[in-house]
């Protein structure tokens, strides 16, 4: 198989590391060479600055790992040419031109993997099945919070020049740490309502949200609430169920997921396997793409999902700006 990686920041050179480890060699790359990051792990490849050119390889997959707002511009072209797609989160920062992306998938019939890499993740997948299988009773309640401070995220450039701090490239908090709208729905079903408070409260020097607190209803009548930053040190990113005769607690800095059954009044720790770290869900994401690709599997995390999720994030800033309720 021959892949196409536009962009090549901290999640490109992932990708690259993750195909390599892998056994594929047949990559080309798409690149503006605005990254911060070095070139010279990618000496031996094929370069183009040109997306016609760099799609005139005829690359069966492309992964779209540039900034969010550019996306689009990469995603359209490719799914046209009939490339399968593995799509970084969000799938944009707007909902303009979905509607192009889906004609376009439709024409040249790819496939697209949206990069919500929790989907992945060993102890969160095991919560979901308690939950399915009733472990806790039906839930009624979540709070899920997750704070980071950015400085730290890529320390080798100027936060304030990443994608994550601009609006222009589709930044701010909502967008960047929108995995929680992906795998709560995951976990509790489909959202159905939200409010959100949000403002660039950290004294980051920030022209985009840098915190965000967000009320939650989904259509099972449960509700919730998320908090995310980027102002937070020392980080955590942690979650809470809530259900009618127990309740779950997860933890990202331990992967261990804790299960309380108020059955037998006691708790089940489940760890994640021996050495796990954070790589191993890029590299199952990865595997499962390489079988969407091979007509093995269908995408475990399409596109509707991705959607699902951008439209969760910018109605959160809707909320945030006129201070109402949104509905779905």
């Amino acid at each position: 198989m021959r892949f196409l990686i536009a962009g090549f920041g901290s999640i490109g050179r992932r990708h690259l590391r993750n195909l390599l480890a892998l056994g594929e060699r047949d990559i080309v790359f798409y690149r503006t060479c605005q990254s911060t990051l070095p070139a010279d792990e990618i000496a031996c490849f094929p370069v183009e600055t040109d997306l016609r050119a760099a799609l005139d390889h005829r690359p069966d997959a492309v992964i779209i790992s540039n900034p969010t707002a550019l996306h689009l511009d990469v995603a359209i072209p490719a799914a046209e040419a009939g490339c399968h797609l593995l799509l970084e989160k969000p799938v944009s920062h707007t909902l303009e031109r979905v509607g192009d992306l889906q004609a376009a998938l439709e024409r040249g019939k790819g496939k697209v993997l949206v990069g919500f890499q929790f989907r992945y993740h060993p102890t969160m997948q095991a919560a979901v099945r308690l939950i399915r299988e009733g472990a806790i009773g039906t839930p009624f309640s979540v709070r899920s919070h997750w704070g980071e401070y950015l400085p730290a995220w890529h320390p080798w450039e100027d936060y304030r020049r990443s994608y994550a701090a601009r609006a222009d490239l589709g930044g701010g908090v909502i967008h960047s740490l929108c995995h929680p709208f992906d795998y709560l729905s995951w976990l509790l079903g489909e959202i159905d309502a939200l409010w959100a408070f949000a403002g660039a409260l950290g004294g980051l020097e920030l022209t985009v949200e840098d915190t965000a607190e967000i009320g939650l209803r989904f259509k099972s009548g449960a509700v919730g609430s998320l908090h995310l930053d980027c102002v937070q040190r020392p980080p955590s990113h942690t979650w809470q169920i809530n259900g009618q005769s127990g309740m779950m607690t997860w933890d990202n800095a331990t992967a261990e997921l804790r299960v309380f059954r108020a059955v037998i009044n006691a708790w089940e720790i489940i760890p994640p396997p021996p050495n796990f770290e954070r790589n191993d869900l890029f590299l199952a994401e990865m595997r499962h793409f390489l079988a969407v690709i091979r007509g093995e599997a269908e995408p475990v995390c399409g596109l509707q999902d991705g959607l699902r999720a951008l439209e969760m994030a910018l109605l959160a800033r809707a909320s945030a700006a006129d201070g109402r309720i949104k509905n779905f």
